[in-house]
């Protein structure tokens, strides 16, 4: 019988799509929400959702470019540091690559040839302790450009959500019940899809995501409310 082995798969885009849809769903809810507390204007909703969301998805793309980049940038400076030290301290990488073995139970002995042969090839040698002493994997070159677009569309897409019952609705108060309705109840699919991806629990992921946005928007509109 065929071994399968399930692990998580979701990549990078994977990651940024939920970053972009959580905020995205839920800050837009709780701004609207807080709104409709204070004002029975729906055209004032819309337009500070509006100007949110293209605010928040700027901000989070822009975020989302500079965490690549500064990985990048890390993992360039590391990579140099590596390639130094295989040059000056050779002696002294050489012991780390046994200790890396060791630590799985391999003998100095057992993994002499596995030195040599890293000491004859100092690119994998360097790519050697980049992944296993450092931890560190190549980031993609345009990972920066598309993590952006990704985290920014994604708080886009999921920012219109809670804001489409006050743009197709001019009472304020049937649009806030119909929009915590259609958020909470994307919220729970979201966290059903992010469970399936991330292996939590579907329910339970569906039922966190969705509690998170409830409590935001509850907080924003008794706020409002109170202040108001």
């Amino acid at each position: 019988m065929q071994h399968i082995e399930r692990h998580f798969s979701g990549s990078d885009t994977v990651r940024d799509v939920v970053i972009g849809m959580a905020d995205g769903l839920t800050v837009p809810f709780a701004l609207a929400a807080g709104i409709s507390g204070a004002l029975t204007s729906t055209h004032i909703v819309v337009t500070a959702g509006l100007a949110e969301i293209a605010a928040g998805s700027i901000a989070m793309g822009l975020g989302g470019y500079l965490a690549a980049r500064s990985d990048a940038e890390h993992y360039l400076n590391e990579r140099r540091r590596e390639e130094q030290e295989i040059v000056e301290k050779a002696e002294a990488e050489k012991q780390e690559i046994v200790d890396i073995f060791q630590e799985y139970g391999v003998t100095a002995e057992e993994c002499a040839p596995v030195v040599a042969a890293l000491e004859r090839k100092p690119a994998a040698w360097r790519d050697f302790m980049m992944r296993f002493e450092l931890g560190l994997e190549e980031p993609n070159p345009k990972r920066a450009v598309r993590s952006a677009a990704t985290i920014g569309g994604s708080y886009i897409f999921g920012g219109l959500v809670p804001l489409a019952p006050y743009i197709l609705m001019h009472d304020s108060g049937r649009a806030l019940g119909v929009s915590a309705a259609v958020t909470l109840l994307a919220l729970a699919v979201f966290g059903f899809v992010k469970g399936h991806f991330t292996g939590v629990p579907k329910m339970k992921g569906a039922l966190q995501t969705a509690l998170v946005g409830s409590l935001a928007a509850g907080v924003a509109y008794v706020i409002a409310k109170f202040i108001a």
